[in-house]
């Protein structure tokens, strides 16, 4: 009895073992796509500043310096906060900054049609 007892107490320490690890492994994937995500979008903001420049000027309304605020937001907060956070919060993040990404290629894509000759 006493061995049947300790066989369950050692299964339930493996199991909780692995619970904790697939859950990090789990978080430490969010956390990755969420930085892969983050480095897209500076990447491809870095490319279009030189686009909205070369159309808009310097304007107040730049949608660049917005997106660029909004993803060193959600990485002062990744770093402040992605330890602790749950990982809906952490999906959350992610997708605010694919939401900017897509937002500068709506705005790159009026800048094409934009230039585009008109038939």
């Amino acid at each position: 009895m006493l061995v049947t007892g300790a066989a369950l107490v050692a299964v339930s320490v493996l199991l909780g073992l692995a619970y904790a690890l697939r859950r990090g492994n789990r978080r430490r994937r969010e956390v990755r796509q969420l930085l892969d995500a983050a480095d897209a979008l500076e990447a491809r903001l870095r490319t279009a500043r030189s686009e909205f420049e070369a159309v808009a000027g310097d304007e107040a309304d730049d949608p660049v310096r917005d997106a660029m605020r909004e993803m060193l937001r959600q990485r002062l907060w990744l770093r402040e906060h992605g330890q602790d956070a749950a990982l809906d919060e952490i999906r959350q993040v992610r997708s605010s900054i694919e939401e900017a990404r897509l937002r500068i290629e709506q705005q790159l894509l009026r800048i094409d049609r934009a230039r585009a000759p008109v038939a």
